[in-house]
C-alpha cells in the first residue's frame, strides 16, 4: 500500500510518499515554502491559500515522478503544526488569515475574558479549577487559540460574523479536500476546549460558556486514523489526483512526530528540533502543570498521552544565525566554494560548515550563555515579552563561541524542560532526538552532554511527522492493530553517548542559564511592553 503525507509546518510543507509493507519506506519527498507574516503587536498569521498551493505544486511533481503509486493511494494524511485558529465559512473559505501558534496579540481580550478575583496562572481561580477539571489544561497563554478566537471577534466582527466552523491547519485543508469539517482529537484537545471525561469525543459545554465560545462553531470530533471522506472533485483536478481518494484526519506535530519517532510505549521521551522544539513524555494519566506551563495532552492513540513541554524557537534559532550571523555578512561562509549556484544548496553546506565550525568551539562556549527566546516563551515559564540575548562575551569571544552558544542555549531548555517533567512524571533514561537539529551529529552530541543521556536519532529525522501520519494510514487499513506498534518499526540510526568530561561545564552553565529569565524579566517588559 501507499500513503501520501503532509507535513504542514510554519514555514513550509512536505510531501512524502510512503509505501508500507512491513516497514515504512519513503519513496520520495519535497518541500515548499511559503511566508509566515509577522506583524506589530505580536501577531503571526500565515495564508491558508499558501498551504494549499504548495500541497497543489508537490502533490503534481510527485504524480509525474511515481504516476503509478500516486495513482493508487491507500490514502492521504497529515502531520500539522498545531493551536493555530483558521475560522471558515460554509463552503470551507477561511474568512481571515490563520492566527498561528506563535500569535500573542491577545492579551487585552485574555485579560476581559478570564475575569477578576485571585488568580492561578493569571487565570480568574474558579474558572481555572473548573476548566482544568473537565479540560484536562487551562488556556493560561495568550497563544491559546480560545484567546485568538477573541482577538478576530474584537477586531474583525464581520469576518467573525461569517464564520462557520473553527478549525486547525490541517482540518482547513481536510475541509477544502473533503467539503467536511472535523477535528482529530488531538486538535480538538489542543483547542483547550475538550471534555475529558466524556465517554466520547465532544466539546465541554461549560467551559464553552466560561470562556465565550459559541458552540456552534466547533466541528465533529473523529480519531485520527479515521477516514474523514474521499477527495473531492475539484480538488482531485488540482492535485492530479482520483476523485474518492481517501482522505484520513492525521494529527498534529506534537502527536505524530512522536510516534514517527518510535517514542510510543509508556515512559517513552522524545527531544524535537524543528522551527519549534519541545520534550514530550508517553504517560497513561492526564497530568498538567500549571506553573509549568506543561499538560499531557491527547495524542494519535487515544488510550495515552503526551507530556508536552514546548520551545516557540529552537531550530529557528539556527535559522537565524544562518541567515545573520553566518552568511557572508561576516564571511563565514568563504572556506566553503564546492557548492551549486541554488539557495537550497547554499543553506545545506552552510549548515553542514556551522556544525564543523561550532565542532571547533569547546564545551561551554567559552562562557557564553544564549537565552533562544526570539519570539517570547510559553514553557516552563508563560513570558511573551522575552527575547533572545548573548551573555558573558569577552574580548576573547569569536564566532565559533557564539555559534555553539546558542545551539547549547536550546539544548540546555531541552535540559530544563527534562527537569521540569521529572516533577511530575518519570522521563526516560535514553531520549530519542528527531527533527532537522538531529541531522547534525555535533548537535546531537551536543544534546547527550547537556542532558547527561544517552540520544538515539532516527533514520530521516527531519520525516518522522510523516512518518507517523503515514502510520496512521496502516492503522487505518487493519494493517497494525494501533500507533503503539511504531516503536517495532522505526529503527535507531545512530546513537550518541553522553561524555562524562563534560559534565561540570554544563552543569555550571546551566545553572546559570534558568536564571537569565529571572534576572532581565523587568528589562524585557521595559523593552517590549
Amino acid at each position: 500500500m501507499h500513503a501520501l503525507a503532509f507535513d504542514i509546518g510554519t514555514t513550509g510543507v512536505k510531501a512524502c510518499l510512503f509505501r508500507i509493507q512491513d516497514t515504512v519506506t519513503k519513496l520520495d519527498s519535497e518541500t515548499s515554502t511559503y511566508e509566515l507574516h509577522i506583524l506589530p503587536g505580536g501577531g503571526a498569521e500565515q495564508d491558508p491559500n499558501d498551504w494549499w498551493a504548495a500541497i497543489v505544486e508537490l502533490t503534481r511533481l510527485l504524480r509525474r515522478r511515481h504516476p503509478e503509486a500516486m495513482g493508487d493511494l491507500s490514502g492521504i494524511t497529515f502531520c500539522a503544526q498545531m493551536q493555530a485558529m483558521v475560522m471558515v465559512d460554509r463552503d470551507g473559505v477561511p474568512v481571515h488569515n490563520a492566527f498561528s501558534y506563535m500569535d500573542q496579540r491577545a492579551s487585552a481580550e485574555m485579560k476581559k475574558q478570564v475575569g477578576r478575583g485571585p488568580r492561578i496562572a493569571g487565570v480568574n481561580a474558579v474558572t481555572a479549577l473548573r476548566t482544568l477539571r473537565r479540560t484536562g489544561a487551562v488556556a493560561a497563554s495568550v497563544k491559546d487559540p480560545v484567546w485568538k478566537y477573541h482577538w478576530l471577534r474584537q477586531h474583525c466582527p464581520e469576518e467573525f460574523q461569517r464564520g462557520y466552523k473553527w478549525l486547525d491547519v490541517k482540518e482547513a485543508v481536510i475541509a477544502r479536500m473533503t467539503g467536511k469539517f472535523i477535528m482529530s482529537q488531538d486538535s480538538a484537545f489542543a483547542t483547550l476546549l475538550y471534555d475529558i471525561r466524556a465517554d466520547r469525543p465532544r466539546f465541554d459545554e461549560l467551559t464553552m460558556k466560561l470562556l465565550g465560545v459559541e458552540p456552534r462553531h466547533m466541528p465533529r470530533i473523529i480519531n485520527s486514523s479515521d477516514v474523514v471522506g474521499g477527495l473531492l472533485a475539484k480538488p482531485a483536478a488540482e492535485l492530479g489526483l482520483p476523485v474518492g481518494t481517501p482522505v484520513y484526519a492525521g494529527g498534529g506535530d506534537a502527536s505524530l512526530i512522536g510516534v514517527g519517532a518510535g517514542a510510543t510505549a509508556l515512559g517513552d521521551t522524545h527531544v524535537y528540533m524543528g522551527t519549534s522544539g519541545w520534550v514530550s513524555t508517553v504517560t497513561d494519566k492526564q497530568t498538567v502543570d500549571i506553573a509549568s506551563m506543561i499538560a499531557a495532552i491527547v495524542g494519535a492513540d487515544p488510550q495515552r498521552y503526551n507530556y508536552f513541554a514546548e520551545l516557540e524557537t529552537a531550530g529557528k534559532c539556527l535559522e537565524w544565525v544562518r541567515d545573520h550571523l553566518a552568511l557572508d555578512e561576516i564571511n563565514v561562509f568563504l572556506e566553503k566554494s564546492d557548492v551549486t549556484e541554488s539557495e537550497e544548496s547554499i543553506h545545506s553546506s552552510l549548515y553542514d560548515y556551522l556544525s564543523e565550525v561550532i565542532g571547533r568551539a569547546e564545551p561551554g562556549a567559552g562562557g557564553v550563555l544564549f537565552a533562544p527566546w526570539l519570539h517570547g516563551n510559553r514553557s516552563p515559564f508563560e513570558d511573551p515579552l522575552a527575547r533572545a540575548l548573548f551573555l558573558n562575551i569577552s574580548l576573547d569571544t569569536g564566532k565559533t563561541e557564539l555559534l555553539r552558544a546558542v545551539v547549547e542555549g536550546v539544548c540546555f531548555h531541552m535540559r530544563w524542560f527534562l527537569e521540569t517533567q521529572e516533577k511530575r512524571v518519570s522521563t526516560s533514561s535514553r531520549l530519542r532526538f528527531v527533527g532537522g537539529g538531529a541531522l547534525s551529529d555535533v548537535t546531537s552530541q551536543i544534546l547527550a552532554d547537556v542532558t547527561q543521556r544517552p540520544v538515539d536519532v532516527v533514520d530521516h529525522p527531519q520525516d518522522v511527522g510523516a512518518v507517523g501520519a503515514a502510520l496512521l494510514v496502516a492503522v487505518g487499513e487493519g494493517m497494525i492493530s494501533g500507533v503503539d506498534q511504531a516503536k517495532d518499526l522505526v529503527k535507531v540510526a545512530a546513537s550518541f553517548e553522553p561524555n562524562r568530561a563534560n559534565k561540570s561545564v554544563y552543569d555550571r552553565q546551566f545553572t546559570a542559564f534558568k536564571g537569565l529569565h529571572k534576572a532581565n524579566k523587568k528589562l524585557f517588559q521595559a523593552l517590549n511592553g
